[in-house]
């Protein structure tokens, strides 16, 4: 079972959602899975550096 996804809305700069949406693209993903991907993966560097 997938675990439940809340809806959110932030506000972001205009030059960051051009990145990650060129990013997202190149990696085949949407934009909110790519935000996610890149979200989990900082949180997990957080993690080791405590």
């Amino acid at each position: 079972m997938k675990p439940l996804k809340n809806k959110v809305s932030i506000t972001l700069d205009a030059d960051i959602i051009d990145k990650i949406k060129e990013l997202a693209e190149e990696d085949d993903r949407s934009f909110s899975q790519y935000i996610n991907l890149v979200l989990r993966e900082h949180i997990k560097n957080l993690d080791k550096t405590e």
